[in-house]
């Protein structure tokens, strides 16, 4: 770590912490802070969102071709593309999935939250909370937790390996279903694996629940999916903390794109300001979604609403994993294989938009199709750039306190801030590019 000018002398500081490998189309961030008279003046976060291009890439396909496309933009929420793509396709075609095949998307998606949310929980997280810089640094004295994550996880890669084909960028979900359905023995073969996973996750929820959070505890606007009966995968509508009740296709009215000059990713603001989506946002408003075995750990650590330190978004984070494997559990025990493995589809033009339930929050995807099935319009409007903005507010209510700090003390704690929305730059430790400009 380079030596720094005393914090009292006025000075342009930049800081560029090496990227390394990393597993995602997302890779890199940026950060500058602007600092005049003692106060925070400006901060801006910039984030390269490829879903962008990915929206021009299927104009001219055949709508057969979108879930495969579009699960490419995310190594490790594939399944969340995939599914808002194909419920807004079968949308337009007025094509509605339902009992096993529904049962069957929704534990693939069971598996991709276990699998996101072990490896944000362990490997991205935690090392934040025990003072080192990396999940393999942490390793070497919190081996057995680390081992824990990774089990964890390899639990919800096999659930999507069964039931997609494979675990990274799955092959098997299509417009109508799936092109294979598993057998009911095939299911069983995971469960033993998912009871460990289970009783792992409940030990995850004690161990988080037990770290120091710093004191931070912003008014925010949650904006999570809400269904009748269940805790949001595929389907609900989009509420918030603050009265929002709409459905998907009305999103668009409430919810307005707004391009940043310093950013390839656009901003959301719900009504004009800042909102949150994710694990965090999804836990405050559907808690009473949960279900009791879930909420006697909730109880047992003992956890309560409203819950808004963003700090504690790991804990959130945990709680879902279990609700994940619980769920999985839940419906591998009812599981009767379909007699189809997917349902006949009828090409009618049209424009179709759904919302699902990403393990960073609501994903939205919305098509505009001919009568050939050919997609004439796409429009992709992913987690991270509606948690763009809340970011940016949560940085500059944060860096107050932090001012007299050197300027890598304030790169690691912004770093600290940021990875509590686990964005989809956040793969690699230290992914931030900070430029820090202090006017004293």
């Amino acid at each position: 770590m380079s030596e720094e000018s005393p914090v009292s002398q006025p000075a342009n500081s930049t800081r560029t912490i090496a990227i390394g490998t990393i597993a995602r189309v997302e890779g890199e961030g940026a950060l500058r802070v602007t600092v005049k008279q003692g106060a925070v003046h400006d901060v801006e976060l910039k984030i390269f969102e490829p879903p962008r291009f990915f929206e021009a890439f299927l104009q001219g396909r055949h709508y057969e071709e979108v879930p495969d496309i579009v699960a490419r933009i995310c190594g490790i929420c594939p399944v969340a593309y995939q599914m808002s793509a194909v419920h807004a396709i079968e949308r337009i075609f007025g094509l509605r999935v339902e009992g096993p095949l529904r049962d069957l998307r929704r534990l693939l998606y069971c598996g991709e939250w276990i699998e996101s949310h072990a490896l944000h929980v362990y490997l991205l997280h935690a090392p934040d909370f025990l003072g080192y810089e990396s999940g393999i640094a942490m390793a070497k004295d919190h081996a057995a937790a680390v081992t824990r994550g990774l089990r964890i996880k390899k639990a919800g890669n096999a659930l999507m390996t069964l039931l997609g084909g494979r675990s990274v960028h799955p092959v098997s979900v299509k417009v109508g279903g799936f092109s294979r359905v598993p057998s009911r023995r095939e299911l069983e073969g995971l469960r033993d694996e998912l009871l460990w996973a289970r009783d792992a996750a409940i030990d995850t929820i004690r161990w988080v629940a037990s770290f120091s959070y710093p004191d931070f505890v912003p008014d925010y606007t949650f904006v999570a999916l809400r269904h009748d009966r269940e805790y949001p995968f595929n389907e609900g509508r989009i509420v918030s903390s603050h009265g929002l009740d709409i459905t998907a296709d009305e999103f668009e009215r409430h919810c307005e794109e707004q391009q940043a000059p310093y950013s390839t990713a656009l901003h959301c603001r719900l009504h004009g300001a800042p909102y949150q989506v994710g694990p965090l946002a999804r836990v405050n408003l559907n808690c009473d979604r949960l279900p009791p075995a879930v909420m006697e750990v909730w109880a047992d650590v003992g956890l309560s609403l409203p819950l808004r330190n963003p700090f504690q978004g790991i804990v959130a984070r945990s709680v879902e994993m279990l609700y994940a494997l619980e769920e999985a559990l839940r419906l591998i025990d009812l599981y009767e294989p379909p007699p189809v493995s997917s349902l006949p589809v009828t090409v009618k033009a049209g424009v179709g938009m759904a919302c699902t339930e990403a393990p960073r929050g609501i994903l939205c995807h919305r098509y505009r199709i001919d009568q050939h099935g050919v997609i004439r319009e796409a429009k992709i409007v992913p987690p991270t750039s509606q948690n763009q903005g809340r970011i940016e507010e949560d940085l500059r209510l944060f860096l107050p306190r932090l001012l007299t700090e050197s300027d890598d003390a304030i790169a690691l704690a912004c770093e600290k801030v940021i990875r509590c929305y686990d964005p989809c730059i956040s793969c690699a430790t230290h992914f931030l590019k900070l430029e820090l400009q202090r006017d004293l």
